[in-house]
């Protein structure tokens, strides 16, 4: 009987279960479309710190193996390299592994690095934001070649040259799934829509700045921030202080698909943090026929209804230009599918030369 061939991710965290949609959720996308993709590959996830507790279990038909870390000292964290690469030896030997995946230029990378030189197996990690900053320790520690790094973004892949001085040699972004998507909004009665983590990179009190000033032209001006985090009291206290109660609501957590439900109510999405890998609610807020207004532009070619602000004192005169126009249109945009990213990253490990269709590329349609 043949043996399938393995792909083994390592990754930070994973979901606990199925019901777990706000773990790193462009990633548990990935692993889903990856396995619809390649029904032939056999999919084995590593998750170094979370779920909290050590276990093997299936997500979505998918192994996922689970350390428990949850992300203690430097000697807690040495026993747990240890035993992920006792268990990556015993994958080894059961499994016609064809690579290792790393999430993150971080611990999960160090480790896949090391295993995949010293038994001579494909390694490739997939940078994704912060990991691409300068002080990253992992970097001098893994010190990868170009060819083994995947950029999520155009902007990603030139900010790991400018602090590293490495090229990554593939650029790969988000995808979105478009059937998670119901059917559009017949009215757009959102006006201002900002969704992620309530934390101080996102800059959710510039967002609110932002509407103190549109209510000078548009006095009913409605808007809305989806999401949790630490922020939230201190946007409340902005909010009173402003006089803004009647035009801007927090919502808290919300499940994803009543994320999407509002982006497909929203005539603008407003993207006010200071710096991004490519986050995905940019291509949500897209496929969902928002106009997206954003500080930081992830790839060189974007779509039309995409509005980059150079300034923050611009995003105003931006948000105004789109509220203004008499016929503010609303076409979905697809940027890219997560099957079509699925697919490019799946060839990276199973294609012996790779092709131009892998070099960073921009598709969208409408």
């Amino acid at each position: 009987m043949n043996t399938p061939e393995t792909l083994v991710i390592l990754t930070p965290g994973f979901p606990a279960d199925e019901d777990d949609s706000t773990c790193i959720p462009p990633q548990q996308l990935f692993v889903k479309a990856l396995k619809k993709q390649r029904p032939e590959l056999n999919i084995i996830i590593i998750s170094f710190q979370y779920p909290f507790e050590a276990r093997q279990y299936l997500w979505h038909g998918t192994e996922v193996i689970a350390f428990g870390g949850r992300s203690r000292g430097k000697l807690y964290r040495r026993a747990l390299w240890l035993k992920v690469w006792r268990t990556l030896k015993q994958l080894n030997k059961g499994h016609k592994i064809i690579g290792l995946l790393s999430f993150w230029m971080g611990e999960c990378a160090f480790i896949g690095n090391r295993f995949a030189n010293k038994y001579r197996l494909k390694h490739y990690c997939w940078v994704l934001g912060q990991d691409a900053r300068a002080g990253n320790r992992f970097v001098r520690l893994i010190d990868p070649k170009g060819e083994q790094l995947i950029a999520l973004s155009d902007q990603l892949a030139r900010e790991i040259e400018a602090n590293y001085d490495i090229v990554p040699q593939h650029t790969i972004p988000p995808g979105i799934d478009t059937s998670t998507f119901g059917a559009s909004a017949i009215e757009r009665d959102i006006d201002l829509l900002g969704t992620g983590s309530l934390i101080p990179l996102k800059q959710y009190d510039l967002f609110i700045d932002v509407v103190k000033e549109l209510t000078l032209q548009f006095p009913n001006i409605r808007a809305v921030i989806c999401g949790r985090g630490p922020e939230m009291e201190r946007l409340k206290h902005q909010i009173i202080r402003l006089k803004l109660e009647n035009n801007v609501k927090l919502t808290g957590g919300l499940p994803h698909g009543e994320v999407l439900a509002m982006m497909q109510q929203a005539k603008v999405f407003l993207h006010t943090s200071a710096y991004e890998g490519f986050g995905m609610v940019l291509s949500e807020a897209l496929y969902a026929g928002a106009q997206v207004v954003s500080l930081v532009k992830p790839m060189d070619v974007m779509p039309e209804e995409f509005h980059q602000s150079k300034s923050e004192d611009e995003l105003v005169g931006l948000v105004t230009e789109q509220l203004n126009k008499e016929h503010l249109t609303h076409e979905p945009v697809l940027f890219n599918s997560i099957e079509s990213i699925a697919d490019r990253v799946a060839e990276l490990f199973l294609s012996d030369e790779i092709s131009n269709t892998l070099k960073s590329q921009c598709h969208f349609e409408r």
